[in-house]
């Protein structure tokens, strides 16, 4: 592993990043900004006690994005390397020089504006060099104890598809020529197991995860793997239901699945498209009042906080739907514009090219009641814990996804479920959130705790 980048050569980085910009503005470009992105990525995967496979490696790259005209009528171009030592730098300059001549003229792009730009000040916990101290050995006894664990607590527990421990360090650096340079410094680390279950001729898979910014934030592996036990042991000798329409929690995994097809329906650039059932809606009451959705980059040490967005917007809290109402969409600067709106920070792409719209921290804010008093509230429905395929239709919100689960008789989880369908319309789906729970955890950049909704349709036998 690579010694950690002192402050000179972070500092050379930045300055790599304003020497490209500054070369672009010396050819010809009207704007230009430019990213680059460096880290070292390691991955172990074992398998009923050996090891599978194993990878360590390092990747570094520069992308540039110049624009040549007048603001409102302006060309873009795009262009990346590996290679950032001077000549690399100045191919790659040159290439997206070369290329914007011969795009549309795009009268929306552009960068954003000089006042929109900045950053949080501060330490977000974003890196932990205890992830970068961490050995090869001790990696990899992390995912044998976890498999080990699921495959010791139960006989039924016959056969794993594996466990794997994974760690990332990185650095990314940003110049625009508007005079914004900026950088930070990131690690992750993270351990899953998925264990097997069988039981007369049955065979039953389900897994569990941690993952954390800081070494301290993962969970042991012995509880990864008894975790992953349970989840799998409780899916033995399933049953098929009818037909019908009863209520429907989605525990946290599976309602953040559901979440992210809400993040799709307020993503700028679906909304500009006319391809978003909640195009034209801001300022409507489109969920219930227990509904509050937020998009929130400043929070220290979770996965979708940044100092700044990939376009130099200081990075912020969006309150997307309070108590039902839908307050704002999530922007980059090419969608505000579209939509004359303004940035909500939320651009996001890779070292190159236009960017996208990407979540900070996109959750649903905790309720009061835990899972267990929201199941017992349900007389008779479905608990799910997998979506398989589907989800909802951003233009129409009709949403229909296979699923399995746990069935809920008279306020207890009663026994396990399978080929089944569930069906709905989003729209719906928000107005119809009856509960949802104070179990709010964050295993990525998007969470959700427990939902209940009022009824959806059960396709089964």
């Amino acid at each position: 592993m690579q010694d950690r980048m002192s402050p000179a050569q972070e500092s050379t980085l930045e300055q790599i990043a304003a020497d490209a910009v500054e070369q672009a503005l010396a050819g010809g470009a009207s704007g230009a900004e430019c990213t680059i992105s460096e880290g070292e990525e390691f991955s172990v995967g074992v398998r009923m006690r050996e090891i599978e496979n194993l990878k360590e490696a390092g990747s570094r790259g520069a992308g540039i994005r110049v624009l040549i005209g007048e603001p409102g009528a302006q060309r873009g171009g795009s262009s990346y390397t590996s290679d950032l030592s001077p000549e690399g730098i100045q191919k790659m300059v040159k290439a997206a020089l070369e290329l914007a001549k011969i795009t549309s003229v795009d009268p929306f792009t552009g960068l954003p504006e000089p006042a929109e730009l900045g950053k949080l000040e501060g330490d977000l916990r974003l890196y932990d060099e205890a992830i970068e101290d961490m050995t090869t050995e001790w990696k990899i006894d992390q995912a044998l104890r976890a498999e080990k664990a699921a495959l010791d607590f139960d006989p039924r527990i016959q056969l794993s598809e594996g466990a794997s421990f994974d760690s990332h360090v990185g650095r990314r650096v940003f110049a625009n020529s508007l005079g914004f340079t900026g950088s930070y410094q990131t690690s992750s680390c993270s351990l899953s197991v998925v264990p097997v279950a069988r039981q007369d001729g049955a065979m039953e898979r389900d897994y569990w995860h941690t993952a954390a910014r800081s070494a301290a934030g993962l969970e042991s592996p012995e509880s990864v793997g008894r975790i992953a036990a349970e989840r799998a042991l409780r899916r033995l000798n399933a049953r098929k239901v009818a037909t019908q329409k009863v209520p429907v929690i989605f525990e946290p995994r599976t309602a953040r699945q559901f979440l992210g097809d809400i993040f799709d329906a307020v993503n700028g650039s679906s909304i500009y498209r006319h391809a978003s059932f909640l195009a034209g809606k801001l300022g409507d009451k489109i969920a219930c009042d227990a509904l509050t959705v937020v998009d929130d980059a400043t929070i220290p040490g979770l996965f979708g906080t940044t100092p700044f967005d990939d376009e130099g917007a200081p990075s912020r809290r969006t309150v997307v739907i309070e108590r039902g109402v839908l307050k704002s969409y999530l922007l980059n600067s090419y969608s505000a514009r579209k939509l004359n709106l303004k940035t909500t920070g939320n651009a996001s792409r890779g070292i190159t090219g236009n960017a996208g719209i990407g979540p900070g921290n996109f959750f649903i804010e905790a309720g009061a009641l835990s899972p267990e008093q929201i199941i017992a509230g349900v007389p008779n429905g479905l608990y799910v814990t997998e979506l398989i395929g589907g989800g909802g239709n951003t233009v129409t919100g009709d949403y229909s996804s296979g699923a399995a689960g746990l069935w809920i008789e008279n306020g207890k989880l009663t026994y396990p479920v399978s080929e089944i369908t569930i069906a709905g319309n989003m729209r719906q789906m928000l107005q119809q959130i009856d509960q949802v729970g104070s179990d709010l955890e964050f295993r990525g950049a998007v969470a959700a705790p427990t939902l209940l909704i009022r009824e959806m349709t059960i396709s089964g036998q």
